[in-house]
């Protein structure tokens, strides 16, 4: 969310920002803002002026009754009963501008940076580095689910008949393999200075629509019929919830955690082929990284998060790149976004296998994050990225690191968390 003041003085400005994001039909809303901010405005004016009125009517009040002047007295305070009333109905309005102010300014996507290429969807995302050579072995590569099935390590039918489409049931191998790399993930971000934390994986209401858009609630949670809670989509959305209402001091800063959680989406929408198996589901499990900075470090803090993913990813193997999501394809409150991408040999080309968001001052201003420094107080930054997500990065795993006959090589960083195993082979071919 954007400061109203900011939308006030340069509406232009924020008009360019949504053609940008090809929402041209939210710039009715920069004007219907500007209309209601200014009879807010007003009314708090009046509201001011009559209660200024108000207090000194009624210290005459009290003069008058003391010269036993009661008749004027009786006057004036018939005048400020009427004071009084017109207050409580300016109130009542004002109470009713903001909440139609508020209910815009939600709607209107923050301000993108300037290096943000322009297009209106992911089609037209740009790609910048590529780190480790994409080979594609000369054996046939089998689709993942196929590859987790040959050890005995997958089980989408039972998960069916328990819960439905987009479960599964991970097994032996392949779910200790789950595991491992959750932990190496875990070790590998405490290694660099970030706090392990295993947050709530449900949040109320005020935190859901402090972390995110209402078009993203919508097609991402599930809400706990009969509460004010939702399972989270990321720990991101706890991690920052954390902060709710909070003066945080800038000595302090920045905070930066590392975060475990089960993630829970709805996935909504037609999905293709390649998206079968766990590729897209409803539950998974997932690493995280967060940081609350301050407003001249979220840049420099960006560049850090996204490198991290890509480390941990050459770590075990496996070829990445980065891609700059242009300004069709970020979110509402994002700034800038970068996604990291796996290299997949079966497919011959890359797939999304995290993302790294800069969201600037727009949820820190929604949840009221505030930052107390010698010169006042101001909204931190906050930032997010995906260190790990399987099961989808095991696709890219498996993919990477199979041999012609079915086995799976271990890289040496993953071995410990695998009981100092090299190599997994398979059950059946």
């Amino acid at each position: 969310m954007i400061d109203i003041k900011f939308l006030r003085e340069n509406p232009d400005i924020v008009k360019q920002n949504i053609k940008n994001k090809f929402q041209d039909s939210k710039l009715p809303l920069v004007d219907e803002v500007i209309v209601l901010d200014q009879e807010n405005r007003s009314i708090k004016q009046e509201v001011q002026a009559l209660q200024a009125e108000k207090n000194k009517a009624s210290k005459k009040i009290g003069a008058l009754m003391a010269q036993g002047k009661k008749e004027e007295a009786e006057e004036i305070k018939a005048s400020v009963s009427a004071s009084g009333a017109r207050i409580e109905a300016l109130s009542a309005q004002e109470k009713d501008v903001e909440e139609k102010i508020k209910k815009i300014m939600m709607t209107i996507p923050n301000i993108i940076d300037a290096s943000v290429p322009i297009g209106k969807d992911d089609s037209e995302n740009v790609e910048v580095e590529r780190f480790g050579e994409p080979v594609v072995p000369d054996f046939e590569i089998p689709y993942h689910s196929e590859i987790m099935e040959s050890f005995d390590g997958l089980d989408l039918d039972s998960a069916r008949k328990v819960a439905g489409n987009g479960f599964y049931y991970l097994m032996g191998d392949i779910a200790r393999l789950h595991s491992a790399v959750i932990s190496y993930a875990r070790d590998f971000m405490i290694n660099r200075g970030f706090t392990y934390c295993v947050p709530p994986f449900m949040i109320r209401s005020d935190v859901v629509t402090g972390v995110m858009s209402f078009a993203e609630m919508d097609s991402m949670m599930y809400k706990i019929e009969g509460e004010d809670l939702y399972l989270i989509g990321t720990s991101e959305h706890s991690m920052i919830g954390k902060f709710i209402d909070t003066i945080l001091q800038e000595d302090n800063l920045p905070y930066t955690l590392t975060s475990y959680s089960p993630c829970f989406r709805k996935e909504k929408g037609a999905h293709g082929i390649e998206e079968r198996g766990v590729y897209r589901i409803h539950q998974f499990e997932k690493q995280e990284m967060i940081v609350v900075c301050k407003p001249e470090e979220s840049k420099m803090w960006f560049d850090k998060l996204w490198q991290n993913t890509v480390d941990l990813f050459r770590s075990l193997d496996i070829p990445v790149r980065t891609l700059e999501c242009c300004s069709g394809d970020l979110a509402d409150l994002k700034v800038k976004s970068v996604d990291v991408e796996a290299w997949s040999p079966r497919q011959k080309k890359y797939f999304e296998v995290g993302s790294c968001s800069n969201l600037g001052d727009a949820q820190a201003r929604r949840l009221k994050i505030r930052v107390n420094s010698k010169e006042g107080k101001y909204f931190a930054h906050t930032l997010n990225n995906t260190v790990v997500a399987p099961p989808r990065m095991l696709i890219a795993f498996l993919e990477n690191n199979l041999n012609a006959d079915g086995s799976v090589n271990i890289p040496e960083a993953l071995r410990p968390y695998m009981g100092g195993m090299e190599v997994i082979v398979p059950k059946k071919k």
